[in-house]
C-alpha cells in the first residue's frame, strides 16, 4: 500500500473522529435539528433539479425525472422514519425485566456509494449517521466524484450554520480503489452500496460492515389480479430511472393462463415483446464476454434497441424477452440493469415458486421478490417458501421494496439480503444499524421455571 494513500486515508479519519468527538455529546434536539436541515437543503427544488442533473451528465446513467423523484422521496421519507424516534441516551425501558438501553454511536463510517444511485444514497447514509452521532467519510464512484462532492458540500455549509462540525461529513475527492480499501480499513463501521466486488471488499476489509447483495427481482403475476393496473405498476418500476435499481422487475413469473392477456397490457403500457432473432441481437449487444456492457446499463430504450439493431416501434418504453431455462446458459434470467424484463410461465403455484428461488440462486439471493395476487394464501406461501429478504405484494418492486409513501417499508437505499446473500442483515439498512446499544440490568424477582414447565412433553412419557 502506498504510504501515501494511508496518511491522505488517516488525514480524513483524524479530522472525523475530532467532529464526531463533538458529536457526541449532542442533545437528541440536536441531533435531530441537523436531520431535519440536511433533508431541507437538498429537498429544496432549486437544489434538487442541480444534483439531478449533475448526476446524469457526470454519471450518463439514469433519467432525470428518476434521479429528482429519488431525492424527494427518499430524503423526506427517510426524515420520516426518524422523527421522533429516540437515538441518544435512554433509548428504551423494560420496567418488567428492569432492562434500560442507552444508545451510543458507533464512531467513523465509512460510507461506499453506487454511481448508479449517486444523488439521494450519500444524502440518506449521512442523515443516518448523524442521527447516532456518528461522523461519516462519503466515497463515491470515480464516475460520480463532482456529484458527490457538490452534494456533500452542501451538507457541510448545513452542519457549520447550525453549529456543528462540518467534519461530520467528509467527502473523499482523491478516488481510487486503494483508498476506498484503505478508509474501510480504518474505519469504525463500513456501510457499502453497490456492486459484489465492493461489498466483497467491505466484508474483507476486516473492519465490523453492512453490505448489500445483488439484486435480481422476480415477481409472480396469477389469475386472481387486475392485469391493466399490475402491468401499469410493473412499467412504472422498470422504467423508473432507466432501470438502475437493483429493485426493479428482471423477470415475471406470468400464470399460463393469463400469459397472452399479460402480454396485450404490458404493450399498452409500452412494452416491446421481442421476437425472432431480435432476442439474439439483444442477447449478443447486453452482453460481452458474459458481462453486462456498459453500453446499455440504465440507458433509454432506443439507446439499448440501437445498440442492438432492433427497429424499436414509437412510443415503446421497454423491452419484454420471452425465456424458459434459468442459469448461466439463459442470460436473460439474471440481472440486467436495463429496461429490459424477462417473462416466464407457470401452471401451477408451485412451479412459480421453485422459479422464484432458482431465478434467485443464479443471481440475486436474498433480495426480493414480489407478487401480484389477490389469494392471499398464495401470498404466504411464495413469502414463507422463498430466500429472499422482501416480498412486495401488488405493488411496483422498483418504488416499493427501498420504502415508499404507500407501505411500511424503512425508507433507504441500502437494502441488505440476509446470510443468503452473503449480507450480515436482511432488513431496510438505517439509522437503527449505526448506533451501539448498551444494556443496563437491574434485579429482578427470581423467574426461573420448574422442570415440570420446561420439560412437560417429555416427562408425561417416560
Amino acid at each position: 500500500m502506498n504510504q501515501n494513500v494511508k496518511e491522505y486515508v488517516k488525514s480524513l479519519i483524524d479530522r472525523a473522529k475530532k467532529a464526531q468527538g463533538i458529536a457526541d455529546k449532542f442533545t437528541q434536539e440536536k441531533v435531530d435539528e441537523l436531520c431535519m436541515a440536511i433533508a431541507w437543503n437538498i429537498v429544496k427544488p432549486e437544489t434538487a433539479d442541480k444534483i439531478a442533473t449533475m448526476a446524469v451528465e457526470e454519471s450518463n446513467l439514469g433519467n432525470y425525472e428518476g434521479k429528482y423523484a429519488k431525492l424527494m422521496t427518499k430524503i423526506r421519507g427517510g426524515l420520516r422514519d426518524m422523527k421522533g424516534q429516540k437515538s441518544v441516551g435512554v433509548i428504551e425501558r423494560d420496567d418488567e425485566k428492569k432492562i434500560m438501553k442507552i444508545a451510543k454511536p458507533v464512531g467513523v463510517i465509512a460510507a461506499l456509494l453506487p454511481c448508479t444511485n449517486p444523488e439521494a444514497t450519500p444524502v440518506l447514509k449521512a442523515m443516518f449517521a448523524i442521527k447516532g452521532r456518528n461522523a461519516i467519510i462519503l466515497a463515491p464512484h470515480p464516475r460520480t466524484k463532482n456529484t458527490n462532492t457538490y452534494i456533500v458540500n452542501i451538507m457541510r455549509e448545513t452542519l457549520k450554520k447550525y453549529g456543528a462540525p462540518e467534519d461530520l461529513v467528509i467527502p473523499v475527492e482523491q478516488v481510487s480503489m486503494d483508498i476506498s480499501g484503505e478508509l474501510m480499513a480504518q474505519a469504525d463501521l463500513v456501510l457499502a452500496t453497490g456492486g459484489g466486488g465492493m461489498v466483497k471488499a467491505a466484508y474483507s476489509s476486516g473492519t465490523p460492515a453492512y453490505g448489500v447483495g445483488q439484486g435480481n427481482a422476480v415477481t409472480v403475476i396469477d389469475e386472481t389480479i387486475d392485469l391493466k393496473e399490475t402491468a401499469n405498476k410493473i412499467m412504472r418500476s422498470k422504467t423508473f430511472d432507466f432501470a438502475t435499481s437493483c429493485s426493479t422487475e428482471n423477470s415475471c413469473v406470468v400464470q399460463v393462463g393469463i400469459y397472452d392477456d399479460f402480454i396485450k397490457a404490458m404493450e399498452v403500457e409500452g412494452g416491446y415483446l421481442v421476437k425472432g432473432d431480435e432476442k439474439e441481437k439483444l442477447q449478443n449487444a447486453m452482453w460481452i464476454d458474459g458481462h453486462l456492457s456498459s453500453k446499455i446499463v440504465a440507458q433509454a430504450p432506443e439507446v439499448i434497441a440501437a445498440e442492438a439493431g432492433i427497429v424499436l416501434p414509437e412510443g415503446k418504453k421497454f423491452f419484454m424477452v420471452e425465456e424458459s431455462g434459468i442459469g448461466a446458459d439463459y442470460p436473460f434470467s439474471g440481472e440486467k440493469l436495463s429496461v429490459v424484463t424477462t417473462l416466464f410461465k407457470y401452471g401451477e403455484f408451485q412451479e412459480a415458486i421453485d422459479k422464484v428461488n432458482d431465478i434467485t440462486s443464479y443471481h440475486g439471493r436474498g433480495h426480493s421478490c414480489g407478487i401480484h395476487s389477490n389469494d392471499e394464501e398464495r401470498i404466504l406461501a411464495l413469502a414463507l417458501n422463498t430466500k429472499t429478504s422482501r416480498v412486495m405484494v401488488r405493488q411496483p418492486q422498483c418504488l416499493a421494496n427501498s420504502g415508499a409513501w404507500t407501505n411500511g417499508m424503512p425508507m433507504t437505499l441500502t437494502l441488505g439480503c440476509g446470510t443468503w446473500g452473503g449480507n450480515i442483515a436482511s432488513a431496510n439498512v438505517n439509522w437503527r444499524h449505526l448506533i451501539n446499544v448498551t444494556w443496563v440490568s437491574a434485579p429482578i424477582k427470581a423467574t426461573q421455571p420448574t422442570d415440570e414447565e420446561l420439560f412437560e412433553k417429555f416427562m408425561l412419557e417416560e
